[in-house]
């Protein structure tokens, strides 16, 4: 562990807004932030037995990486953590038509939310019962492809729905399977724009106003629409687990009223996704079994204590398996010292991506572990802020990195953690081609998404 160089002496190598806290050995790969087969030699980073250098010599850079030993690792983990649980990945978090065959071939459900993602599991071949359709405001069109594809889920998230789903569901002769979402007015402990079961946010039905119980009344009346279950997602990147405790015991609190009132005891609890990941080497993940197993003991309890039949559990990992699988790669473009004030320099590394690629640090102040990872380096580290090529003051890739001081034009960083939320959210802004996707293992590459390139961009535009 390389000392922090702190005191006037290094001035010139500190952000003096950074926190203060000691770099890991630069050329040191922590656990629990890279992917499984990341690995150095002679200082190169090396992902699935692949040099990165020759990997970006072959796909170009920017380049998303996915480690193939580390998804399966995931895979496996989930499954046996939540077994005799439905466990659906929730395709937002990353999906194209290869990784969707990837999700079928491990045994997994697959959550959509979109036509479009929609559109990419049907092309995959995806088995059609395991496909869920979630979305605040599925139009009408979505629904009707969602119906004679025969998804076998569709969550409801407003009155209107209801009705629009029934009528479709009607003419086409089908009882379509449903559950209602209930926003149990928990705070997660995470970003505003990600904690999703408090009351004041647009998804679901809540559930202290009556709402989640007066949608329940309204599907069992329409004989087009089978109610199996609840839905609770309370939101993402969460370390807290005590939030999925509190949304357990409301929703079972739910069940205990429907059969009150309906004389109906529905064999389905979707908890939703929501687990946090490591980004950083501060980051403390919850352990993924004593999650699980703290969430069956809770609902068991739960509705022991109301005298209801355990439900079948349904969570909705995404994040949890593809984040920590994934890295970036970029080159670096300039390397910029700016002057602030008492003396010490802000270095801004500039590289050949940005928040087209990766909008999570501007969107949610994201913050992410970076190396240098085309050579090793004895340098002394400094704090430098690894910005994009975007025409925004706003473009940060990493707000606060620790990099070799000798950092140079031509070399190559890689950013952990980025195969969830970092293609799916990609952008075109100023008009920046995405990146490829491409997955390794056992020394073999493939490409999931290939580079977009200049006559893709043009090929829509109608002048």
């Amino acid at each position: 562990m390389r000392a922090h160089p702190a005191g006037p002496a290094h001035g010139d190598l500190i952000n003096p807004a950074a926190p203060n806290l000691p770099p890991e050995d630069l050329n040191g790969l922590h656990p629990s932030v890279w992917p499984a087969t990341a690995e150095r030699s002679d200082g190169v980073l090396s992902i699935g037995g692949l040099d990165v250098r020759d990997l970006v010599r072959d796909f170009g850079s920017p380049l998303y990486l996915l480690d193939e030993a580390d998804l399966r690792a995931r895979a496996r983990a989930l499954r046996e953590a939540f077994a005799g649980a439905e466990v659906y990945y929730a395709g937002k978090a990353f999906l194209s038509v290869g990784f969707a065959r990837w999700v079928a071939s491990e045994g997994f459900g697959l959550d959509v939310c979109s036509g479009g993602e929609l559109a990419i599991a049907l092309r995959a071949g995806f088995p059609v019962d395991r496909i869920a359709m979630h979305g605040n405001n599925k139009s009408e069109r979505e629904l009707t492809r969602a119906v004679e594809a025969g998804v076998g889920t569709i969550v409801l998230d407003s009155y209107a729905e209801i009705v629009r789903l029934a009528d479709i569901a009607a003419k086409a002769d089908i009882r379509q399977r449903v559950m209602v979402r209930t926003t149990v007015g928990v705070e997660a402990h995470t970003h505003e724009f990600i904690a999703t079961a408090h009351e004041d946010q647009k998804f679901g039905f809540s559930f202290s106003s009556g709402a989640a119980a007066e949608a329940v009344r309204r599907v069992l009346k329409l004989p087009s629409l089978e109610l199996v279950g609840l839905h609770s997602h309370i939101g993402s990147q969460i370390f807290d687990t005590a939030g999925f405790e509190v949304a357990a015991k409301r929703v079972v609190q739910l069940l205990a009223d429907i059969r009150e009132e309906h004389d109906v005891e529905l064999a389905e609890l979707d908890l939703g996704g929501g687990l946090g990941v490591a980004y950083t080497a501060e980051d403390d993940p919850a352990q993924l079994h004593r999650f699980a197993a703290d969430l069956r003991t809770i609902v068991a309890y739960e509705c022991g204590r109301h005298g209801l039949k355990m439900p079948k559990i349904v969570v909705e990992p995404g994040r949890a398996l593809v984040g920590p699988a994934g890295i970036t790669l970029y080159e670096v473009g300039t390397v910029k010292p700016v002057q602030l004030d008492a003396g010490a320099v802000r270095h801004f590394v500039s590289v050949d991506g940005g928040m087209s690629d990766n909008i999570r640090t501007a969107l949610y102040d994201a913050a992410y572990t970076c190396a240098l990872a085309s050579r090793g380096s004895d340098a002394e580290p400094m704090l430098a802020r690894v910005v994009g090529k975007h025409c925004e003051s706003g473009d940060i890739v990493v707000k606060d990195a620790w990099l070799p001081a000798d950092v140079q034009p031509g070399d190559l960083l890689a950013i952990a953690g980025t195969g969830a939320y970092c293609r799916s959210m990609a952008s075109n802004y100023n008009q920046v081609p995405r990146p490829p996707v491409v997955s390794v293992g056992s020394g073999q590459a493939k490409v999931l998404l290939r580079r977009e390139t200049e006559d893709d961009l043009l090929r829509l535009d109608a002048g």
